[in-house]
């Protein structure tokens, strides 16, 4: 293990809710582990008596029935909690008081709180206005909407009555929204009249009409203002506002539907970036555990606590992130660009509201930091107690910027997951310490293993990404996979009965974890199968390079190494540069790296949560199709690797 960056210390360790959690367990179900190591053995060793303490220690509100697992040995298969009755919104909605769920930003245009008692109000008269209308469990429910509270009102209120929601991103563009909602049919739509980016308002107005006509299953759309007090809806076909739908209803208490463990919650969607867009059904129950698991242990969120993560609805982290109100959290939101009208501008948030957890991309890191912002001399952060950092690979210069120019006492939690299981395999322990450039270890009860091309679990070097047992959120399936075999061939046909992810990583003898890069993007150059995190560790502290991608080009039955870079401003990539670069590349990771070409580009192309696109990336370079432009959030940006007279074959 290299040198710790951070150790927590012993009152800390001992007033965390994952300490709490050990000494529970050992209490309740007789373990006799002492570490963390052995704790995450005995949660995948003893899955059903893992899931069973966190019901518990959680304070899941619902029928836990008796049996806790069954078909255990069947994955995909298992089942967790098959006799449970629940509801997912009743276990978000605890509290009624006067003390804050949510806090929101839009940018610097719009400011808003919403108490305990007034989300509770306006979710029990949104309930009731949906169950007017004939909404019932299973009907699907979809958001149009920015990262604002009228967002998880929707959830909630359509969650109580068992329908399933799917939300996207208002920045997508027609097309990209009927590829998505298009297959799974809502009878409702929820849209706000706009997002403001950057300081500039986007309608949302004009976009609705083609998509509520392309949608024919639609029976209502529910229109939220947030750039004008009253929008004109007349346009639209079935459109009301948001107020004038609930109007007719008072607040009462809400009746729950009470539902299966797997009743379906989240339809959530993939990148789309190589074909239409996966449409991932997730359950209630596997998803509420997971969520209440990382949070309240890996992340030691607590009541009261204040929880942000910078993403959009388009984001599986929005998801992620409402479920902090299971721990009796405020959820702070914030809708807009994470750097205007300044790059300091969340951090100003921060200390504006106290958040306990600050969440942001690896690439946000990278941002700030070639920007030269430096929070630790500028702002207080005094109650930040973890940051976390997920949506790529954070390097270990991002380990460094952070303790040195954030805050030197903080938990720094790289995670890892996805949108396949909603969740994470690996990720933080506020108990550990953390090591520059690692992941602190695999989540509780996530049986997390590297495995090589012969399937041989394999340490300190690379490999797999699998996951060896089941898990609460292994998705119910895709939407119209009828026979389940697209869905198998996704995750299970490399190994079968083990789950693939498709991420390259090493597990290090130490216990850290580092990723590589996507396993499905892995260069392959003279026989070395090289992952691509592992050029961009060592590009992208070049302070010349904004940021960079990487491609692998099929070359002379071989495969050559491309990499592409976007230049900070007044950096020239000339031969000194690009000396530089390889330089780099050969000393720090080795003579296989170093690409064939180094090529400028004036913008990467990414997806709307902000991952840049390999796969697509490498289409363009060889001719072939991209489809789902619709997913790219600057699908312009393919153009400039289009025909590149160097590239030619």
């Amino acid at each position: 293990m290299s040198t710790p960056l951070w150790i927590p210390d012993e009152k800390r360790i001992a007033a965390t809710n994952m300490a709490a959690f050990h000494r529970f367990v050992i209490e309740k179900k007789g373990i006799s582990a002492t570490n963390s190591d052995e704790l995450w053995r005995w949660s995948v060793d003893d899955q059903a008596g893992f899931w069973d303490a966190i019901w518990d220690f959680c304070h899941i509100v619902g029928e836990k029935g008796e049996r806790v697992m069954i078909d255990k040995e069947q994955f995909p298969g298992a089942r967790y909690f098959p006799d449970a009755r629940l509801n997912f919104a009743e276990n978000l909605l605890r509290r009624r008081d006067e003390s804050l769920a949510m806090v929101f930003r839009g940018e610097d245009r719009v400011r808003r709180e919403v108490t305990w008692q007034q989300l509770y109000n306006t979710t029990s008269r949104l309930a009731q206005a949906l169950r007017a209308c004939g909404l019932k469990p299973g009907d699907r429910v979809a958001g149009y909407v920015p990262n604002m509270p009228e967002a998880m009102m929707l959830m909630l209120g359509a969650a109580s009555l068992g329908a399933t929601v799917s939300t996207a991103s208002p920045d997508f563009g027609v097309q990209g929204v009927i590829d998505r909602f298009g297959q799974i049919e809502p009878r409702v739509l929820v849209a706000a009249d706009g997002y403001f980016y950057n300081g500039t308002w986007h309608s949302s107005l004009e976009k609705l009409p083609a998509i509520v006509n392309l949608l024919p299953s639609v029976e209502m759309v529910l229109v939220v203002p947030y750039g004008e007090s009253t929008p004109d809806v007349s346009g639209i076909p079935n459109a009301v506002l948001f107020d004038d739908f609930l109007a007719p209803y008072e607040a009462g208490d809400i009746e729950f539907e009470q539902l299966p463990f797997d009743h379906p919650l989240y339809i959530l969607f993939s990148s789309g970036t190589t074909g239409a867009p996966k449409c991932i059904i997730h359950g209630a129950g596997g998803v509420l555990l997971q969520h209440v698991k990382e949070q309240q242990l890996h992340g030691d969120v607590k009541p009261d606590d204040r929880v942000f993560y910078f993403t959009t609805c388009g984001w599986m982290m929005w998801n992620w992130l409402a479920t902090t109100l299971a721990a009796e959290a405020t959820v702070v939101l914030y809708d807009g660009s994470p750097v205007y009208p300044n790059p300091s501008v969340l951090f100003d948030y921060a200390d504006e509201v106290g958040m306990t957890l600050f969440g942001v991309s690896a690439k946000f890191l990278d941002g700030i930091s070639k920007a030269g912002v430096r929070p630790i001399e500028s702002h207080n952060l005094g109650t930040v107690k973890t940051l976390c950092s997920t949506g790529s690979v954070l390097v270990p210069e991002g380990f460094d910027y952070v303790y040195r120019n954030v805050k030197k006492d903080i938990h720094l939690a790289s995670i890892s997951g996805g949108t396949d299981l909603c969740a994470s395999f690996v990720g933080g322990n506020p108990l550990l310490p953390v090591c520059r450039g690692e992941i602190q270890g695999p989540t509780l009860g996530m049986d997390v293993d590297v495995l090589d091309q012969n399937g041989r679990s394999v340490r300190d070097e690379k490999g797999e990404l699998v996951c060896k047992s089941p898990f609460p959120s292994v998705p119910l399936g895709f939407w119209g996979d009828d026979d389940g075999s697209r869905f198998y061939s996704a995750y299970f046909e490399m190994y079968p009965g083990i789950w693939r992810h498709g991420d390259w990583m090493e597990w290090k003898d130490g216990g850290g974890m580092v990723i590589t890069g996507r396993s499905d993007a892995t260069l392959n150059a003279g026989g070395v199968r090289i992952g691509t995190a592992e050029i961009y560790q060592q590009v992208e502290c070049i302070p010349e390079i904004l940021e960079a991608i990487v491609i692998g080009q099929p070359w002379e039955n071989d495969t050559r190494i491309v990499l592409f870079v976007r230049l900070a401003d007044r950096a020239v990539l000339d031969d000194n540069l690009e000396a530089k670069i390889r330089l780099a590349i050969r000393e720090n990771a080795s003579p296989r790296h170093v690409p064939t070409w180094i090529l400028e580009v004036a913008d990467i192309p990414r997806t709307k949560s902000g991952k840049i696109v390999e796969l697509a990336v490498r289409a363009v370079v060889q001719g072939e199709p991209v489809k789902n432009i619709e997913a790219l959030s600057n699908p312009e940006a393919l153009n400039l690797f289009r025909d590149r007279p160097e590239l030619a074959c």
